[in-house]
């Protein structure tokens, strides 16, 4: 075989090698979970069903959770001007370690009219792990400040983790639960974007390294030929 062909070889073994590993990696498990509201408001008990999203991105130390309503939980009276509706919850974190990550997010953008459901706007919050190892994320309380009311939902039906992935805690520290899984800082991908710019990284890392083999290969033949 020529050292040409030989080269070629080692590249694309190297490339399929690296895509090994890429398939390998440990996936964040998500769902849209329905959580069932039970709210306290200022005209009377009230109920609804929203489908949620929760989602985390690794940010420096930490994760950015983001929780995402899919339908309105509760409705007003009156008219809610743009601006009026402020709203906030909490994310419940267990496994590793069980906590309370506040998350919350910008006012209504546009006017509500009344006895329509309001639409929450996504809220975001930062976790920052002290334990390594496996963790859910499950909708918590959820607290609507309007025109100086305000409305408290409470899940009434034990949802489901939205969201169930493997964390690190700043430089590694912390304990784990017996079977995590804690090899390296490699965040588990949530969505397709996340797992289509992983590939590009990695696969360009494995393709570098493989056109140095190629060309390592390529000067030690040249200087045997010599």
């Amino acid at each position: 075989m020529s050292d040409r062909k030989r080269s070629t070889a080692l590249a694309l073994a190297s490339a399929l090698a690296g895509s090994a590993v890429l398939f390998t990696a440990p996936a964040a498990h998500a769902a849209v979970v329905d959580v069932a509201y039970d709210c306290k408001t200022p005209i009377g008990d009230k109920s609804a069903v929203s489908p949620i999203d929760i989602k985390a991105v690794r940010q420096g130390d930490g994760y950015k959770l983001t929780m995402t309503f899919q339908k309105g939980v509760s409705s007003s009276p009156i008219e809610l001007g743009k601006g009026a509706m402020n709203p906030s919850a909490v994310i419940l974190v267990d496994g590793a370690e069980k906590v309370s990550v506040p998350v919350s997010g910008p006012s209504n953008p546009e006017a509500v009219p009344a006895d329509t459901p309001i639409k929450i706007t996504d809220l975001s919050g930062t976790y920052t792990p002290k334990k390594s190892g496996k963790v859910t994320f499950t909708a918590g309380v959820l607290t609507i400040m309007a025109m100086g009311t305000t409305t408290t939902c409470t899940p009434g039906n034990s949802p489901k983790p939205s969201l169930e992935l493997d964390v690190t805690a700043p430089g590694g520290g912390g304990t784990t639960q017996p079977g995590a899984d804690t090899t390296g800082d490699t965040l588990p991908q949530t969505g397709p974007a996340d797992s289509a710019l992983a590939l590009g990284t990695l696969g360009g890392t494995v393709l570098l390294s493989g056109a140095v083999g190629v060309l390592w290969l390529t000067r030690r033949g040249r200087r045997a030929r010599s």
